[in-house]
């Protein structure tokens, strides 16, 4: 599932590709912990204006959240009842420089997202406290089958991306895919292609959505088990986003890593290094 080359044809001119992926979980602090055992850097415990917390294991142009909603919350009701079933991979996030313009563009193509919603979090800097500043405009379940998308747009990058938080033990340098396992796998990638104003393309383990940066792979569940032959992968009853496929500068050093931390990776037909998601917080991560 590797990155394609080519470029994106698409008249969306604000969808510019994944963001970051969103893991859910019960206990933040237990799930840091597993994820720091991983090899992987955390930003200092993040509190969101909306009532959430979260770390984040950023990369240079994308990163993934660990994102916890301790009671029922408005707007964060949809992560509270994810997480009340199992930790695991309930959104993913997508770039968009004018959150605004998205809305007005999917509502155009008759996608019905939200109205913008801004929000912040706090964070701590050498040269004193600044505010984490975004917008978002969210797609409704019955669009994206497998989990919720919404497009984040970055008011402040400057904070968020700081480079004493890109470098990681195991070797870890971005996003390189996401699967999404389906009992209907054409009828699943349709609507990420529609979303993205794609078609998608034939790949060995089913249908693959180029977003213009890291792809979305949409997978039967025999399909992903032949991929990552070994690997529990969720008991959730699919369409559920099942993988995470993350890139890493030396394989080598991400197992080592891993096991140090007291982890059992297992090594994949193809040379990456998986783990299965009873040990990632409900998650299958492919280090490759």
């Amino acid at each position: 599932m590797a990155r394609p080359q080519n470029k994106r044809i698409t008249v969306r001119k604000h969808v510019k590709g994944i963001d970051h992926a969103v893991i859910a979980v019960r206990d933040l602090d237990s799930t840091q912990d597993t994820f720091r055992r991983m090899g992987f850097t955390l930003t200092p415990r993040g509190h969101h204006t909306l009532g959430s917390e979260n770390h984040c294991v950023m990369f240079g142009h994308d990163y993934f959240e660990l994102l916890m909603v301790p009671q029922r919350l408005p707007g964060r009701e949809y992560y509270y009842d994810f997480a009340r079933i199992g930790d695991g991979l309930a959104a993913i996030a997508l770039k968009t420089d004018n959150a605004r313009g998205a809305y007005g563009e999917l509502s155009a193509a008759a996608l019905a997202p939200s109205e913008p919603v801004d929000f912040s979090r706090p964070v701590q800097l050498p040269d004193g406290a600044r505010a984490a500043s975004f917008r978002i405009t969210q797609l409704g379940l019955e669009q994206t089958p497998g989990g919720q998308v919404f497009l984040c747009q970055h008011f402040t990058r400057d904070v968020v991306w700081r480079p004493e938080y890109q470098t990681h033990a195991n070797t870890a340098t971005g996003l390189a895919a996401i699967a999404i396992l389906s009992a209907d796998v054409s009828a699943t990638a349709a609507a990420y292609a529609r979303l993205f104003d794609v078609k998608p393309a034939a790949i060995n383990e089913g249908l693959l959505i180029n977003t213009g940066d890291t792809p979305i792979a949409v997978v039967s569940e025999p399909a992903l088990a032949k991929r990552l032959p070994g690997v529990w992968i969720s008991a959730r009853h699919p369409p559920y986003v099942a993988a995470l496929f993350i890139r890493v500068a030396d394989r080598g050093l991400a197992e080592r890593a891993l096991r140090a931390g007291g982890l059992n990776p297992m090594r994949m037909p193809d040379g990456s290094v998986a783990l299965g998601a009873a040990e990632a917080h409900g998650v299958a991560i492919v280090f490759g």
